[in-house]
């Protein structure tokens, strides 16, 4: 009797819907990962043949610096591929697939998050949340009035706050157009919840640890304020990874500014 209220219990069901649920991962079937030059980037190639991104196109990068940490993923998988814990890989792919096919519709999607930009809605009390979000945020919308051009207005609680169109058009002009650089921001911004801090970031405003605490001032207060979320946490590391990726892009193509010896001939 015990035994069938173990196998039927609650917790059990939700265990058996999750297995049936996890995708069927494949066994790792190369011995290792490399890269090589292949047209204006360098591909990945496992055991010196070329991987595909789900479309089916060559998966490259425009740096042989992310092409080599993309291919050091795929080393690090053991016995199983396991898509999860590539993060770099799965940004490569977004990008190479969608962003650069529609760059418009991806910027565009950044211009929204412009409209109603986390750094612009301040909480009213406590007086401890105010000076955190100030000591944050302020920095980043003085640097997109004056970098930018574009001054944008400020406003308590969640009453939309309309901004300035000129304001609006000055930060959009500055959403890059590189399908790399492009994915990336976008990827920080769907993040953070704010395109401002992925343009800072992608700018040298601020560091990656700075851009990632500005986009969880009210998260972090909270905790503060009434301890842990284990659930909370454990969705941020996972958000985490993909942010490092996104900002792996983004440094990477920085340098490569400043030596284009790192990019393909």
């Amino acid at each position: 009797m015990r035994d069938n209220f173990e196998k039927s219990s609650p917790e059990n069901a939700v265990e058996a819907v999750r297995r049936a649920t996890r995708p069927v991962l494949r066994r790792r079937f190369y011995s290792q990962a490399g890269t090589a030059p292949a047209g204006e980037g360098f591909a990945v190639r496992l055991d010196d043949k070329p991987v595909c991104t789900p479309a089916g196109r060559i998966l490259a990068a425009p740096t042989l610096a992310l092409a080599e940490a993309i291919a050091a993923e795929w080393d690090a998988q053991r016995d199983v591929i396991d898509p999860a814990k590539m993060p770099l890989t799965r940004l490569a792919n977004v990008i190479i697939d969608g962003v650069s096919d529609r760059p418009g519709p991806v910027a565009a999607e950044i211009r929204k998050y412009l409209a109603t930009d986390l750094v612009c809605y301040r909480a009213a009390a406590p007086q401890g949340l105010v000076e955190r979000q100030a000591r944050h945020w302020d920095p980043i919308v003085a640097w997109a009035r004056v970098a930018l051009g574009a001054p944008f207005n400020l406003g308590e609680g969640v009453i939309h706050v309309v901004q300035p169109e000129p304001a609006l058009a000055a930060a959009g002009a500055a959403i890059p157009r590189d399908s790399w650089l492009l994915g990336a921001v976008h990827t920080v911004t769907t993040l953070t919840g704010s395109a401002l801090v992925a343009l800072a970031l992608s700018r040298d405003r601020l560091t990656a640890e700075e851009a990632w605490q500005a986009a969880h001032v009210d998260e972090d207060w909270n905790m503060a304020q009434w301890g842990r979320d284990e659930i909370a946490l454990e969705r941020r590391a996972f958000r985490f990874a993909e942010y490092q990726a996104a900002v792996r892009v983004l440094r990477s193509l920085q340098s490569a500014r400043s030596d284009p010896s790192s990019l393909a001939l």
